[in-house]
């Protein structure tokens, strides 16, 4: 069973260990007060502690078959799900989210967890790959075998926005376990209790499981040093990230100024176009603007995928989406607690500088309350945008800016001026192909994720989702932090010439079990 008393200690390899820096203590933003238990934050010696842990239980670990790394990823969803109704009411607590959300979250969590399992039993992610020896050829070729291996610990920072799904046991720390990489978790101070609970499970799945403890920590403590120090540690391989722009480009030049420089793979600022196109618009402006409504409003705006930036041809049926769209928000305009005061503080000030702006005009601004956020949308037009770099600017909230440009031509520059995001969305007809083909190219080269009539809020668990995109989406735009493909990060390809079948691992031998490889250059199922 779990203990599932909350402690304010940090897990190191297994133990629970009090820090012995500054105390932290949680907030509850919906109440306004702060929660019981004290939290301590780690120090130098607790985090070489952690860091050393994990170095010595990589080789054990990524030894490890990939039924038993699935089975132990499948056992940390049931011991997150054993908490049942604690973890749920401390999530709520901390956070202010309603039950339905966090239940939802929790749900998704788990799923991530079984998706990897998943992949492990299937088999793919080795990308095994077999040229046989031709010994008679001139010059001969050897023989030749490759697979993936993990990188070694992975430095893992919970995110603020997803205290379950992007946090403890989330899409960083699932990936990097299928890929076999212990885990060193970086909790989020604004999370403590939620964060030491899931991070109690994990380490029981470690325990059931029978793996060394240093297959995960987890680190305690507010402010940037222990993250930064979690960073420069040289046992550290990579970084998983989701948080500000500000936040992930100081670890990447942490990462980057170490003697041996590490990947950081950093989820960092979106604010997500929606294109209007002319027919589409013309045909349903009210329904559309109910459904983006509904969508900037998701969770308070404290989504990554939040539609920050809507594109259109200024005209009547823009005029009508805006007047919609502020009704629609009218309905909504109370203001709802955020996740901390420091995110309803930062969401408020970047409503406050984009409604200073020139050539900016107010659509819909509800009062706002400290610790809460009402919805805010603005118009500029596509002149404005292309002049003033800071209308492109994240506000991490329910906040929107219409462009009304004034031709395609203006669309597609402003379209090319947008800087890397995380998604794209085409609100179109039939009448609005010969328009969305000549914008494919451009947000092909922009974004990650690219929609039709959706909204960009609600990011399926699948082996095709990609969340990520081009900087400042992220650090790397090759990688996805959400789907199968997300394990990529967290491997590099080995290859062995010419080595005796009693050596090679056993997914490239001769005898191996049936699975998928690329033998002599031909996908086959052996």
């Amino acid at each position: 069973m779990i203990d599932a008393t909350i402690t304010g200690e940090a897990l190191i390899a297994g133990q629970a260990v009090k820090g012995t820096g500054a105390v932290l203590r949680a907030w509850d933003p919906a109440a306004g007060k702060q929660l019981d238990a004290e939290f301590f934050a780690v120090d130098h010696s607790q985090i070489d502690a952690a860091c050393r842990a994990a170095e010595a239980a990589f080789d054990t670990f990524r030894a490890t078959s990939d039924a038993q790394r699935a089975v132990f990823l499948e056992t940390v969803g049931e011991q997150i799900l054993a908490l049942g109704d604690t973890l749920v009411e401390r999530v709520m607590a901390e956070t202010g989210l309603p039950r339905a959300r966090v239940e939802g979250e929790r749900g998704r969590t788990v799923g991530q967890l079984k998706l990897f399992a998943s992949l492990l039993r299937e088999g793919s992610w080795n990308d095994v790959r077999i040229d046989a020896a031709l010994p008679d050829r001139v010059p001969p070729r050897p023989d030749l075998r490759l697979r993936m291996i993990g990188l070694g610990p992975v430095a893992v920072f919970a995110a603020s926005n997803f205290p379950l799904a992007f946090s403890v046991a989330g899409g960083d720390t699932a990936s990097a376990f299928a890929a076999g990489c212990p885990v060193v978790l970086r909790a989020h101070f604004a999370h403590p209790g939620t964060s030491e609970l899931v991070g109690r499970a994990v380490a029981r799945a470690v325990e059931l499981c029978g793996l060394p403890g240093g297959v995960f920590s987890l680190l305690t403590g507010a402010g940037n040093a222990i993250g930064q120090e979690l960073v420069r540690h040289p046992a550290i391989k990579a970084v998983g990230f989701t948080g500000s722009r500000a936040g992930g480009m100081a670890l990447m030049a942490v990462a980057a100024a170490r003697p041996v420089p590490i990947p950081v793979y950093a989820e960092m600022s979106s604010i997500n176009p929606v294109f209007l196109l002319p027919a589409a618009l013309d045909k349903r402006a009210e329904d559309i603007a109910a459904g983006f409504a509904a969508s900037l409003t998701l969770g308070v705006g404290q989504m990554c995928t939040n539609p920050g930036l809507v594109l259109a041809l200024a005209g009547p049926d823009l005029d009508r989406f805006t007047g919609a769209a502020a009704q629609a928000l009218a309905g909504t305009a109370a203001a709802v607690t955020m996740l901390s005061p420091g995110i309803a503080g930062n969401f408020q000030r970047g409503v406050a500088q984009l409604r200073e702006q020139p050539n900016v005009a107010t659509v819909s601004l509800a009062p706002q309350e400290e610790g809460k956020g009402a919805p805010a949308l603005f118009v500029t037009t596509g002149a404005a945008f292309l002049a003033q770099h800071a209308l492109g600017e994240e506000i991490f909230g329910p906040a929107s800016l219409v462009v009304a440009c004034r031709d395609v031509a203006e669309l597609l520059q402003v379209a090319e001026q947008l800087e890397g995001q995380l998604t794209a969305t085409l609100q179109l007809d039939d009448a609005d192909l010969e328009v969305a083909r000549t914008l494919l190219p451009v947000l092909e080269r922009k974004v990650g994720r690219i929609l039709a009539n959706g909204f960009p809020t609600g990011v399926e668990v699948a082996s095709a989702m990609v969340h990520g995109g081009p900087f400042p989406a992220t650090s790397d735009g090759r990688s996805t932090s959400v789907g199968t493909g997300a394990i990529v990060r967290f491997l590099r390809p080995v290859s062995y010439q010419n080595l005796p079948q009693a050596l090679l691992p056993e997914v490239l031998r001769d005898s191996a079990p049936e699975g998928w490889r690329r033998r002599d250059g031909e996908l086959t199922r052996h």
